[in-house]
């Protein structure tokens, strides 16, 4: 049986940490304008995936 591929577009988006997965921040691209400076500020820090979705992230991240 062949190895198990990695989703290279979670790969890319995606990283694995001691006990989290930690993800991006969404809506943070453009039409930067209108958001407040408070809201973009909040934007920055890195987010970690929810426990609901965390297995399939795992699922699609394995090595």
């Amino acid at each position: 049986m062949p190895k198990m591929k990695t989703k290279r577009a979670a790969a890319k988006r995606f990283s694995i940490k001691k006990n989290v997965i930690k993800r991006g921040s969404a809506f943070r691209s453009h039409i930067l304008t209108k958001k407040s400076r408070k809201t973009k500020r909040g934007l920055r820090s890195s987010q970690y995936v929810h426990s609901t979705n965390e297995a399939n992230v795992r699922k699609m991240l394995v090595k």
